[in-house]
């Protein structure tokens, strides 16, 4: 089943695991199905987060051209019981139980995150399953595993035997043989082999824990690579089209997802297409707090449009390293400002046939070829000088349809110039008052009115850190503006 907006060029995509790009062949054209790793919501989603989402969600919103709306099914998922989180909600709430205290960071945090994938753009997934509400998927996955020798229990965990897939390593192309000779010597004695990854393990006191499966008596968690996994077969089947993610997540995620799937379902393939996105730098620098380059999404959507920073994104294929720096923000800008001078308020073309979206030189089929953004939006140059003139109108919402595909051009031109840069709410002032009034109340047990206080600096685009004195033991609130 193709759909109006097919051309005549093929989808290609370059697939991870052959190092090869190819045709895209759906194994239902009815139905073509996409997974892709998603947040783990422990705290705001930084910009190295924001590629693969921006970058997936071009190739969902294609994948929606081409196929048509209703035959796509694209799957992120939301990771919800993670050791980061734990660590930051004991941190943030030590007057909750941890659990609960566990709960108010992801639902916060998970509510942020929606809100900048919003702001930048991204249509919600088909699905967005949490980690938490599939555990019994888990666990029925791990008993198979259990039942078929490819996993086994030691010291409460319940461990992947890696030596028990003789081409384990095949998508990052490492052989197994020199993966053991290189890794470090492990602490865990109660494993097999080094390589071994850990399926299920024990929770300590406090912390999230279901029945354990494998016969363990002490109750546990899942491991991180699991989940994936489980959620993957539950909303797409046990074999699909299409797992996307970052190319840090190649190796170990991603070949321990593959892993467990197929030796758990006997299969040859888990996904028959993996695509991966680039490194991101921030200004030629790796990213990282010591550098003090380190930005969220939050951050830059306080001084820069989303669209302006979806824009920067793209300018740069995919698959290629990425230096995220101001100037590619202004010039990104300054394009946007250009074309929605050209648009006005006109409306997207819902017509016929649209040769800016379809065709043998159109933003359509650039972007068939392997999601070639750069390509694109140098089409979309040389488009935008020719529908400058257009009194009819006609072409101006072609050409917005076709920025639309790319996720740009989503407002108006007055809505577009109205954006200005969020200044900070609340003055120093106010906030120490307001920081002193939460200590009164959390020192009263008064959690509701802590809560109120909080959320309300979070609205204004205050984040508060609590963290507990090495010396006097006391608990010290920090603020930091996260826009």
């Amino acid at each position: 089943m193709a759909h109006q907006g097919d051309t005549a060029r093929p989808l290609r995509l370059y697939n991870t695991l052959t190092r090869e790009k190819t045709d895209f062949v759906p194994l239902d054209p009815a139905n073509v199905r996409v997974y892709v790793c998603g947040p783990t919501v422990y705290d705001f989603a930084h910009i190295g987060n924001a590629r693969p989402l921006i970058v997936f969600d071009v190739l969902f919103r294609l994948l929606r051209h081409v196929y048509g709306p209703a035959h796509v099914t694209y799957v992120r998922n939301i990771t919800d019981v993670d050791d980061k989180i734990i660590t930051r909600a004991a941190a943030e709430f030590p007057g909750l139980a941890l659990n609960e205290a566990i709960g108010k960071v992801t639902a916060t945090t998970e509510r942020q995150y929606h809100e900048d994938a919003a702001a930048l753009g991204a249509l919600p997934p088909t699905h967005e399953p949490r980690a938490t509400e599939n555990i019994a998927e888990m666990k029925a996955m791990i008993e198979t595993l259990i039942a078929k020798g490819h996993a086994y229990v030691a010291a409460d965990h319940v461990l992947f035997d890696v030596a028990s897939m003789p081409d384990y390593g095949a998508l990052s192309h490492r052989r197994l043989d020199e993966m053991q000779a290189g890794a470090r010597v492990e602490v865990e004695a109660y494993k097999r082999s080094p390589m071994d990854f850990v399926l299920w393990k024990p929770s300590e006191e406090g912390e999230p824990a279901w029945p354990s499966p494998g016969g363990v008596s002490r109750p546990g968690r899942p491991g991180w690579h699991i989940e994936c996994s489980a959620m993957a077969e539950r909303y797409l089947g046990r074999t699909f089209d299409i797992h996307g993610g970052g190319l840090d997540l190649v190796f170990p995620h991603h070949e321990n997802e593959i892993a467990q799937s197929r030796c758990a379902h006997g299969t040859e393939l888990m996904a028959r297409y993996w695509m991966h996105n680039g490194y991101l730098q921030v200004e030629g620098e790796k990213m990282s707090k010591s550098l003090g380059n380190f930005v969220t999404i939050r951050d830059l959507l306080a001084e820069w449009p989303g669209e302006a920073i979806r824009l920067a994104m793209l300018m740069t294929h995919y698959r290629a390293p990425l230096d995220f720096t101001r100037d590619k923000l202004l010039a990104a800008k300054r394009m946007l400002d250009r074309w929605y001078g050209y648009l006005g308020d006109v409306e997207a073309y819902e017509g016929g046939h649209n040769p800016f979206l379809d065709g043998e030189h159109s933003v359509g089929a650039a972007l068939k070829d392997d999601l070639n953004t750069p390509e694109a939006i140098s089409l979309l140059h040389r488009l935008g000088d020719e529908v400058a003139d257009d009194h009819e109108g006609e072409d101006k919402a072609r050409f917005k349809a076709a920025l639309n595909l790319l996720g740009l051009g989503r407002e108006s031109e007055t809505a577009w110039r109205a954006w200005r840069p969020r200044e900070m709410a609340v003055s120093e002032e106010e906030i120490a008052e307001k920081i002193a009034a939460r200590a009164a109340a959390r020192a009263a047990k008064d959690w509701q009115r802590a809560d109120d206080i909080r959320e309300a600096l979070a609205a204004a685009g205050i984040q508060l850190k609590d963290q507990r004195d090495a010396e006097s033991g006391e608990v010290v609130t920090t603020w930091e503006v996260k826009r």
